[in-house]
């Protein structure tokens, strides 16, 4: 969709609305939904789990995690989630999917937190069979978001039966009187030479579903947000789960990366040995990128890493903030930056 001129009004609880002058010259007017992701970096509580490894993440293990240190990293999570899009949502957003999460406790407090109390965010949350306990979520404001349902699609690779790692959450829901279906990843962790198959596996059952949807809906609007532990080339992306980075390439029942472009330019989410990585991403099915009048569709998409999020010196310089550092307390706030994109709906 092509904006000429655009300017910036306060608008009602939908966040900013967007007005434009098409190429006819007719001005139009758009509701804006920011949907985020951010992976939150080891958001667990003090308290020992003994059905998990959670023990460096307790007083007496070795990160010496504290009830101080897990107050302060709750302030700092809950500033990211109060400022984020609100540059074109004064709500902030729709949605928040989230990663590294230990329970549904730790997400009680971040809401709960002064920063966000007035988004009143709600929870979407199932415990995943991953060793260190760490889960995936959704968070949502009830005033833009309308919550319908949620399942999990559970993760098993039938020549690894004892492998196991984080679900892939499903939740259907409203947002503009139109139905989205939203999927939260955290895909298995990069280590040796052959840990891709592992990804490429959640790619596949990701796939299905995506296609199960498009067979019932082929209008389907479809957002997928993670941690995909691969960078939009890698082949669990383009070929598997075949999220196309170019808009004209993309076919019916296909999807679009929003974030292949700042790939392309060298833009990142994290960084390692002194190299950006893309792992964060959000794709969306091709109904979401059409212009029909009236209908929701995407506009843009960013990676948020402003200045207070970046560490100003040492060895990660320029990355993004991170809250340990060689076990060492930082008080940051993640070791990924936050994605987002933002939606639009033309107001009648």
């Amino acid at each position: 969709m092509r904006l000429k001129h655009f300017r910036y009004f306060v608008g009602i609880a939908v966040g900013l609305l967007l007005h434009a002058f098409s190429a006819t010259g007719q001005q139009k007017q758009y509701a804006v939904y920011p949907l985020a992701f951010y992976n939150v970096e080891n958001l667990f509580d003090t308290q020992r789990d003994t059905t998990v490894m959670d023990f460096e993440f307790t007083p007496e293990g070795g990160l010496n995690w504290t009830p101080d240190k897990y107050r302060k990293k709750l302030t700092r999570l809950s500033t990211v989630l109060s400022r984020i899009g609100r540059q074109h949502g004064s709500a902030g957003p729709a949605l928040i999917g989230v990663c590294e999460v230990e329970n549904r406790k730790v997400l009680e407090d971040l809401v709960s937190q002064d920063a966000v109390k007035g988004m009143n965010l709600q929870i979407v949350h199932y415990d995943s069979p991953d060793r260190r306990g760490i889960d995936v979520a959704l968070l949502y404001n009830p005033d833009l978001f309308r919550f319908v349902e949620a399942k999990v699609l559970p993760y098993h690779l039938p020549e690894r039966p004892d492998y196991v790692t984080r679900d892939i959450l499903m939740v259907k829901g409203v947002i503009a009187n139109e139905m989205v279906h939203v999927f939260v990843n955290h895909w298995p962790s990069r280590f040796g030479g052959k840990s891709s198959i592992l990804r490429e596996h959640a790619a596949s059952v990701l796939r299905h579903a995506v296609d199960s949807i498009y067979s019932a809906r082929p209008e389907a609007k479809i957002v997928i947000m993670g941690d995909f532990n691969d960078d939009p080339v890698d082949k669990s992306i383009q070929e598997v789960l075949q999220a196309e980075g170019k808009r004209e390439r993309v076919a019916d029942q296909g999807l679009y990366n929003t974030m292949y472009r700042h790939y392309k330019r060298g833009v990142g989410s994290l960084g390692y040995l002194a190299k950006w990585n893309l792992f964060d991403q959000i794709i969306i099915s091709k109904p979401l990128l059409s212009n029909n009048s009236g209908k929701l569709q995407f506009w843009k998409s960013e990676i948020y890493n402003p200045d207070y999020l970046t560490t100003k010196e040492g060895r990660y310089k320029g990355y993004p903030f991170r809250t340990f550092s060689s076990n060492l307390f930082q008080d940051g706030y993640s070791d990924h930056f936050p994605v987002l994109i933002y939606l639009l709906k033309e107001l009648e």
